[in-house]
């Protein structure tokens, strides 16, 4: 079984996600803030984390370069932030996929297996 890490600091949205993905046969774990998320990509070793971008203590950008420093992890960041700026940052940085909220909770889970496929 695959474990996906969902990173968000609104409960509603880690509890749509974490359900959607968990009927969907994953094993979710998640993290509520960017300090969280790093320690848990560490010790869980995860084979896919989705990121929210605006996190308390470390943003989901200073999450993902923590995160590339050692791992080729796959993100598929979830974010309020829609620019166009914004997901070239995040892409350019390391993210695999870039999802802008609201967003389908059953897309999500349709990237999840695109992207892991992929990997």
């Amino acid at each position: 079984m695959k474990t996906i890490l969902v990173v968000d600091d609104e409960p509603k949205m880690i509890k749509l996600a974490r359900d959607y993905l968990a009927q969907a046969g994953y094993h979710v774990i998640t993290a509520s803030d960017g300090a969280a998320a790093v320690s848990a990509s560490r010790t869980a070793k995860p084979d896919l984390i989705v990121l929210d971008l605006g996190l308390p203590k470390l943003d989901g950008l200073d999450v993902t370069r923590a995160i590339r420093k050692d791992s080729n992890v796959p993100i598929i960041m979830l974010t309020a932030r829609g620019e166009e700026s914004d997901k070239l940052v995040g892409l350019e940085l390391g993210a695999d996929d870039y999802m802008t909220k609201p967003f389908s909770p059953k897309e999500l889970v349709a990237r999840v297996r695109v992207v892991l496929r992929r990997a």
